[in-house]
């Protein structure tokens, strides 16, 4: 078989298992179909398909098949990281920073802090720190991928709640709004590289001028122009961020938050979420499959995964519980805002992808968060949607 050929079976293999499994066991309520095809990645990944079928993994995923795959992936998660930084819904936030403030704060730090503790026991350990990580970069990097809320799967799950226009689901996007700030920013402080400072500072001051001039050309464009201009953008600011050390997933981000939303049509803008996340993005879950590692062993994988997802889930609630009580929220909301933010998937998937290019973690460690994520996600529904049913 050709390349082209063996290309087109991994695709038919990407989009057929995880949508046949999502329709025939009805997990519409358990969890998104994003959330099955981040699990399906892992299983077809090296640690369980390619363990069991070596020949056959081997076969279909040769190198020339997973270079196409990590070409579209690469193009598609940029795509929607853009799109989660024009989504930042900062203005609301300042409106109501006070309450914002102190639950995103909360909602934040003190998984943050629990994270970290884990993240210290583990450097402990070798098998877990990257090669060019150190054990700062590293326990900060999974304390953060710990606090880390997905805001596109985040309005994905309160749209299926019913919840995304009510008034606690416009709350909630403008506590995850202000933390996805927040979490970029650290990881560009992570990523701080001091042999190549001057260029990364060069990076910031070139991005923060061309922003400017940017913005003043979009205001007078008509949509349609502004959808590919922004396009450009993305590809500009992407290879200008990894040029300077910080990773294209830095510059994606940053390209979408200096876009106001109010620039594009919200229909239109919800359609090429839901576009990208239907014909490219399971492309991205399976690449990201394709890099588990299961060296230091499923049990210790697994020990590892748990630990952060109990780290993840009580720290995120703790906090939430904290703001609630500083702003005297009613009874139950504590919980159903908890929940709701403390779920992951995409984002920190994006994040750990981002610390395992970077060296700061392991391929084991990466395993770790990646089953801790799709874990996390994949409680929200079931736990939130009967709180919701008894206010």
């Amino acid at each position: 078989m050709s390349t082209t050929e063996i290309f087109l079976v991994a695709m038919l293999i990407i989009f057929t298992i995880p949508y046949f499994i999502w329709r025939i066991f009805n997990l519409d309520y358990v969890a998104p179909l994003v959330v099955v095809q981040i699990v399906a990645g892992i299983l077809l990944g090296p640690g369980v398909l390619g363990a069991l079928f070596p020949d056959y993994y081997q076969f279909v995923f040769s190198p020339s098949v997973i270079q196409a795959l990590n070409g579209i992936a690469w193009w598609a998660v940029m795509i929607f990281v853009w799109i989660a930084g024009i989504e930042l819904n900062l203005k609301k936030a300042w409106l109501n920073r006070r309450e914002t403030g102190i639950t995103a704060g909360f909602a934040l730090g003190t998984p943050l802090v629990f994270g970290c503790v884990v993240a210290a026991g583990m450097s402990q350990h070798a098998g877990w720190i990257g090669r060019e990580a150190t054990t700062g970069q590293f326990v900060f990097g999974i304390g953060m991928a710990c606090a880390v809320t997905a805001l596109p799967i985040l309005i994905l799950l309160m749209e299926k709640l019913e919840i995304l226009r009510q008034p606690i689901g416009q709350r909630i996007l403008r506590y995850a709004s202000v933390d996805d700030v927040a979490i970029w920013g650290v990881l560009a402080l992570i990523l701080l590289d001091w042999t190549r400072i001057g260029r990364q500072l060069g990076f910031l001051v070139v991005f923060a001028l061309c922003s400017y001039g940017f913005r003043k050309l979009m205001i007078p464009m008509a949509e349609r122009d502004r959808w590919y201009s922004g396009l450009i953008w993305l590809a500009a600011c992407g290879f200008a961020a990894d040029w300077a050390g910080l990773h294209f997933m830095v510059g994606a981000f940053l390209s979408g938050a200096v876009t106001d939303s109010d620039w594009f049509d919200r229909k239109h803008m919800d359609m090429m979420r839901h576009h990208i996340l239907l014909a490219v993005m399971p492309v991205f879950f399976l690449s990201t499959g394709l890099r588990t590692n299961w060296n230091s062993g499923g049990a210790a994988v697994f020990a590892v995964a748990g630990m952060l997802l109990v780290a993840s889930i009580a720290g995120k609630l703790a906090g939430i519980h904290i703001a609630g009580k500083i702003l005297k929220w009613k009874a139950g909301e504590a919980s159903i805002i908890g929940w709701l933010l403390q779920t992951k998937a995409l984002i920190m998937i994006i994040f750990v992808n981002i610390l395992l290019d970077k060296g700061i973690i392991t391929g084991e460690a990466f395993t770790a968060l990646l089953l801790m994520a799709a874990a996390s996600t994949m409680l929200t529904m079931p736990v939130v949607y009967p709180k919701l049913q008894d206010r």
